[in-house]
């Protein structure tokens, strides 16, 4: 498995190889991330699941961007020109600048691929996807409430540019901005959408929901949705079927939340040391 993404760290270099959890840390060959929201977040969560099932540990290839877009182009040529020989699994592409030709090239890449992996995108690199045409070359989307409305625009580049109807929706409209975005092929095989709800769906229809344990907390706390990506990425890699993995993602989640009791000042790196007593309860297995 290999987990991309840029992290909002000044000057941080292109880094690839070994992650390990550490905490309020993310560390990389060396490098410390501090494990809050974002592409950290979903590695942090990755890490922690795939260390909870004995997994091969996850690569992952980060870079410092700060919005200036430079740390982006280096991921997204370190990919272009290297991902058919490593070759991995499971593929995750997290906050990256969305530029569509990048995204399009990088694609033609991963067709190169002796065996396709499976593709997970959450955030920008889900942006790209969509506004370059290619959503329907990834496995699992894992929208929030906004970035479905996008999904489901057929003319948005970006979830700025939603329409303004579709940005007012209301969690109770996901069924209808889920069939609208597989109608105009703006959605992976699977889309995850999370939320004080979450919605599983494939094929244009909504097959599960998730509403439980309900934790309102964590709805404020950055990063937890970050995380859920990182889990269901993991269990993927462990073989689970997709919709499973899904539903299992947003419960465990939820659980590691709960067990977190959280408040104001719960930050999102201790609702991810709460994963493997969540997977624990959930009896988890690969």
């Amino acid at each position: 498995m290999l987990a991309c993404g840029t992290v909002p760290v000044k000057d941080l270099p292109l880094i690839s190889g070994r992650a390990v959890f550490e905490g309020e840390f993310l560390s990389v060959n060396g490098f410390k991330v501090p494990c809050a929201q974002g592409t950290a977040a979903m590695i942090g969560g990755a890490l922690s699941v795939a260390d909870c099932l004995k997994l091969e540990p996850p690569q992952a290839l980060v870079v410092g961007d700060t919005g200036r877009g430079q740390g982006s182009y280096l991921l997204y040529e370190f990919l272009i020109q290297r991902v058919s020989t490593l070759s991995p699994d499971v593929l995750v592409l997290h906050y990256c600048l969305p530029d569509m030709t990048l995204m399009r090239k990088l694609c033609e890449s991963v067709r190169s691929c002796a065996k396709r992996p499976l593709m997970i995108a959450d955030a920008a690199s889900m942006y790209a996807a969509k506004a370059a045409g290619l959503a329907t070359e990834f496995d699992i989307f894992t929208p929030d409430l906004c970035e479905m409305a996008f999904l489901a625009d057929p003319d948005a580049s970006h979830p700025a540019y939603i329409n303004k109807h579709l940005f007012e929706a209301d969690i109770a409209k996901v069924p209808e901005l889920v069939a609208a975005a597989y109608q105009l092929k703006s959605a992976a095989r699977l889309l995850l959408v999370k939320g004080a709800v979450d919605y599983i769906a494939e094929d244009g229809k909504v097959v599960d929901i998730v509403s439980e344990p309900n934790i309102p907390e964590l709805e404020a706390i950055g990063g937890t949705g970050d995380v859920i990506t990182g889990i269901v990425s993991a269990l993927a890699y462990a073989g689970l079927e997709l919709r499973e993995a899904a539903k299992t993602s947003a419960l465990v989640n939820r659980m590691a939340g709960k067990l977190a009791r959280p408040s104001p000042a719960t930050r999102v790196w201790q609702v991810i040391s709460q994963l493997p007593a969540a997977l624990e309860q959930r009896r988890v297995t690969c």
